[in-house]
Parts: C-alpha cells; sequence; structure tokens
C-alpha cells in the first residue's frame, strides 16, 4: 500500500472487502462452506451477540444486513456468495455513522474482527 492509500484509510467512514484490493486485510475470504450453511451461521453469529441488530436477511440475494447497538453506530452489510460447490465467498461492507467524516479505521478493524470469528466456524480456504 501506497502512503496516500495507509493515509486513505483512516480517513474515511467507510471499508469494504473485494476480490482485488491494496489492503491485504481487506482481500475477501473464501471458506470451504455451502452458502446456506454460511447465511445460517451469520445469522446466529449476529443474533447471538448483543452488540449486534439484525436489519434484513435476503438469502436469495445473499446479503445481511446489520447494526450495531451499543458503541460508535456502524452499518454492516454482508454478501455471502457460492463460487463453487464448497467454496464460498464472504465480503463485507461497513459504514460508520459519526459527527466526523472519518472514523480513523474503526470500519477496518471491524472487518478484521467479523472475518476472525467467522474463521473459527469455517475452514478458510487459499485465495487463488
Amino acid at each position: 500500500m501506497s502512503l496516500r492509500q495507509t493515509v486513505a484509510k483512516y480517513f474515511t467512514n467507510h471499508a469494504e472487502t473485494r476480490e482485488r484490493h491494496d489492503d491485504p486485510a481487506l482481500v475477501s475470504h473464501y471458506y470451504k462452506t455451502t452458502k446456506d450453511k454460511a447465511m445460517a451461521k451469520l445469522e446466529e453469529m449476529f443474533s447471538d451477540q448483543q452488540l449486534y441488530d439484525l436489519n434484513a436477511i435476503s438469502k436469495e440475494h445473499g446479503e445481511i444486513s446489520v447494526y450495531t447497538k451499543k458503541g460508535r453506530k456502524v452499518f454492516i452489510i454482508v454478501t455471502v456468495i457460492m463460487v463453487r460447490p464448497f467454496q464460498t465467498a464472504i465480503d463485507f461492507s461497513v459504514t460508520s455513522e459519526s459527527a466526523l467524516p472519518f472514523d480513523f479505521g474503526h470500519s477496518n478493524k471491524i472487518i478484521q474482527q467479523l472475518y476472525a470469528q467467522i474463521d473459527q466456524h469455517f475452514t478458510p480456504l487459499d485465495r487463488n
């Protein structure tokens, strides 16, 4: 990452993952599971934690939207895509809501924390 990209990471209120990203922590993660199992586990994961409030679930589109209840207000969209049988990609789009137009990297930290939680439930695959 260049110096400009590093600085920009801290002075924005939005972060999202994608297939090819300049920041290695924000590259899409793949797991050895099906779309339905991933959706069910993510729904369970968000509903079990007091921090999150499920907003909407679209199993047909593979999307879950979530708000945080405590601390900084954050809106999260989780996208689950089954690439091949038993190879599922999970992507995040996280936006922080605050009076300032930036969150000092809070959105990035949330994505990394969520991926760490998902890694405990599913087997991560190489990004080929």
